[in-house]
């Protein structure tokens, strides 16, 4: 066996680092949008909203605000919690579904405001999945010892792919980004398990048809209205349940942890409908679930990263608790993330 081949084959042979996600931040614009506002806009009320959805307000981006702004505010904020400097930064990933532009990446435009100029930076695109995609990509970077600190944001500016026009699908949205820093931390298990899959199948039950190579942007296009999310509200329903239970399960299984083990549950919170019925399928009490879903809508790929940061905020998570992260998105999309604070 030739020297490099021994190497190879010793590298090969040890054990992976623990990953942890050692802190978050968050950022939310400071524009309310509430139910009551809506309703002079489109025909819904208040009631209507909160009855369907649990959602009583979402935060709307001014103007001049785009979606690398909200996650470098959010990634600063979680640096400054870490301890972390742009020059320790090996890695950026950013999910989003409502990038700057279609390139460069918005990782490309976090790295310059950010100034983490030794970064390798680029986005990925799972819709409200994204975050936990985000986590296991720098996940195995971390693990293998590529990059010692990696910085993994959920950014949406929804409000500019929203229709305002289609009351079924305006109420639920809302801006925001969040952030987690990850490193090795000795001592400590960090991520335990992950479950991600897709469905390319469902495609056409929530997407944003134009603007792509499918139907470029034309004025036929922009007259058609291609250009704003388009969803099928009961059929996500459906699959988003059936998939978020069963990713949950999965990570679980692999963890060898059982639901009763788990100190709090971060879903994705898209609509309170969708929680309540995965906290009845898993068997967990709702005192479990941690919710801002009424303050700010869906915020699609930030969704979780600010709700985590809020329960860390809030007390709700302390050194050594389990956490279960769980999500589905447009695609379809869907994966549950285990890990040990």
């Amino acid at each position: 066996m030739t020297p490099h081949a021994i190497k190879k084959a010793a590298a090969a042979s040890e054990p992976l680092r623990s990953v942890s996600v050692i802190a978050a931040g968050s950022y939310v614009p400071e524009k309310v949008l509430t139910n009551a506002e809506l309703a002079q806009m489109v025909d819904t009320s208040d009631e209507w909203i909160t009855t369907r959805t649990g959602i009583s307000e979402r935060r709307i981006a001014a103007s001049n605000e785009v979606t690398s702004d909200l996650a470098q505010k959010a990634a600063q904020r979680a640096m400054q919690k870490a301890g972390v400097t742009a020059d320790e930064i090996d890695l950026i990933i950013v999910a989003s579904i409502t990038p700057d532009m279609p390139f460069p990446s918005t990782a490309c435009f976090v790295q310059e405001k950010l100034k983490a100029f030794r970064a390798v930076c680029f986005d990925i695109q799972a819709a409200c999945s994204g975050f936990i995609y985000g986590l296991e990509i720098a996940r195995q970077f971390l693990a293998n010892g590529t990059a010692g600190t990696a910085l993994v944001i959920g950014s949406e500016k929804l409000s500019c792919i929203t229709d305002w026009q289609d009351r079924a699908t305006c109420v639920l949205f809302g801006d925001g980004a969040g952030a987690a820093v990850l490193r090795h931390r000795p001592g400590t298990r960090g991520i335990l398990a992950t479950s991600i899959a897709s469905d390319g199948r469902l495609t056409g039950l929530l997407n944003l048809p134009g603007g792509g190579s499918l139907h470029p942007a034309s004025q036929q296009t922009v007259n058609d209205r291609l250009h704003y999310l388009k969803m099928a509200g009961r059929e996500v329903f459906k699959h988003a349940v059936n998939s978020m239970v069963d990713a949950a399960n999965q990570a679980l299984k692999k963890a060898a942890v059982k639901i009763d083990q788990v100190n709090l549950i971060i879903p994705h919170q898209a609509n309170m409908r969708i929680i309540k019925a995965i906290g009845e399928r898993l068997g967990a009490p709702a005192e479990k679930y941690f919710v801002n879903l009424n303050r700010y809508g869906n915020m699609s790929a930030a969704s979780i990263p600010v709700a985590l940061d809020e329960a860390e905020q809030q007390g709700r998570i302390k050194s050594g608790d389990i956490i279960l992260l769980v999500a589905f998105g447009g695609g379809f999309t869907w994966g549950a993330t285990l890990l040990e604070w």
